[in-house]
């Protein structure tokens, strides 16, 4: 078994680079949600139904996205995941690509669609090969850097498309991310793979048969976490996707500078929370064995008087708000997935993972963008943001409860990773 100390040779270059992805693929993500008021112009000008439609481009991505997600899930499991994620990299960088060559809005459901599933082939192995690398007394900090890029990538995305739709116009936003994305796939293809390098009998065991599939499903903590982390995506995804035009449209705010503020607060807040998350639930764990979900849970109850906040405080006080908001939503970020990872057995992290991202995205944010559309066209923005407001109670009170789960969990695969 990888010793409580032990870091794999080439865990530090295999983690900068699939930070370095990771980043892009939510660049690449959230580049839309800051143009969404541009697109409407595009496509949806004097549609009455023009907020729903284009939470719509939300939806394909995801469907596509949590569909594709188990097969290659199933697939990381069994063949050299550097190459699933190689392909994977390279498809949603042509699919970005062809997004500013669309001519209708038909053709741009269709490139969102083949986003979906390049990063569905990436999502489920990356977080897979980095718990190889590292044991688990460091895995939740080091999970955090690389989930990290969730908010920062986000962020990147607001920021740099509201600029460059500004400066050129939003064609060019897409266009631009294409190559560095397939440079950034072209490198996967040289990184060795770490199940043919590694001494621990666990990560070598015989592959996972459908009688194990199933046993997932008998892991209490694993069960409930993703339950919270669908009620939390649901919450994060209408968020995300539709606070700048909330902000711009429902607060007055001018759109381009939105962007930017908005996109620096996801940034800035979401990256010292994330790390700061990750870094908790590590110092707790030797005092409190459930730590993961009882930081995940704190969060959540934290974000929600914020959030509620964020709407009935005017601007400029109400960035505050939105500050603390994001800051509190990605403290689970590191913790949620680490406590993933923990208890689940090496030969089946990888479908574990995809199973994750199909449920979190079916029943969370593939609904919240036209369901927060679709609320705002026969009501207020006030009353779609309280709905996404209150889902976050419902995450932290099942993370809060379940700490206990999650103990006698992750001892169940540490006593298995030892006498393997």
């Amino acid at each position: 078994m990888q010793s409580d100390s032990q870091v794999r040779s080439g865990a530090r270059p295999a983690l900068a680079l699939l930070l370095s992805i990771n980043l892009f693929c939510y660049l690449d993500r959230y580049i839309l949600a800051s143009i969404v008021p541009a697109i409407k112009a595009a496509f949806l000008k004097g549609d009455p139904n023009a907020n729903s439609k284009a939470g719509m481009l939300g939806f394909a991505f995801l469907v596509s996205y949590m569909l594709m997600a188990p097969i290659f899930g199933w697939m990381a499991d069994r063949y050299s995941r550097w190459i699933i994620i190689g392909c994977s990299v390279a498809l949603w960088s042509v699919a970005s690509g062809a997004t500013g060559l669309a001519a209708t809005f038909t053709a741009l459901l269709i490139t969102r669609v083949f986003l979906g599933v390049g990063e569905a082939g990436y999502g489920p192995a990356a977080p897979t090969i980095i718990s190889d690398l590292y044991p688990v007394r460091r895995r939740g900090q080091v999970l955090s850097w690389f989930f990290m890029a969730i908010p920062v990538g986000s962020a990147l995305g607001y920021a740099f498309g509201g600029w460059i739709n500004k400066v050129l116009n939003w064609h060019w936003a897409f266009f631009l991310v294409t190559p560095p994305g397939l440079l950034l796939a072209l490198l996967c293809f040289f990184m060795p793979e770490p199940r043919k390098t590694s001494p621990s009998p666990a990560i070598h065991r015989p592959k996972a048969n459908w009688s194990d599939y199933k046993g997932l499903i008998r892991i209490p903590s694993l069960v409930t976490n993703i339950f919270a982390q669908t009620a939390l995506t649901f919450a994060i995804g209408g968020l995300s996707y539709w606070a700048p035009t909330y902000i711009s449209e429902g607060r007055g705010q001018p759109l381009a500078q939105t962007d930017l503020i908005f996109g620096g607060i996801s940034a800035v807040a979401g990256f010292i929370s994330t790390l700061f998350g990750g870094w908790l639930g590590d110092k707790l764990r030797p005092r409190y064995a459930g730590s993961y979900f009882i930081v995940s849970g704190m969060g959540m109850l934290l974000g929600f008087p914020a959030t509620i906040a964020m709407l009935y405080t005017p601007f400029p006080a109400a960035w505050i708000f939105v500050f603390l908001a994001v800051f509190f939503l990605f403290m689970n970020t590191g913790p949620s997935n680490t406590a993933l990872a923990n208890v689940t057995p090496p030969s089946m992290r990888a479908t574990a993972f995809a199973m994750n991202i199909l449920v979190i995205h079916l029943f969370g944010d593939a609904s919240s963008p036209p369901l927060i559309g679709w609320i705002k066209d026969h009501g207020t923005w006030n009353l779609a943001f309280f709905t996404v407001s209150t889902v976050m109670l419902v995450a932290g009170i099942v993370w809060l409860v379940s700490s206990h789960a999650l103990a006698r969990d992750t001892e169940a695969v540490e006593r298995l990773e030892r006498s393997a």
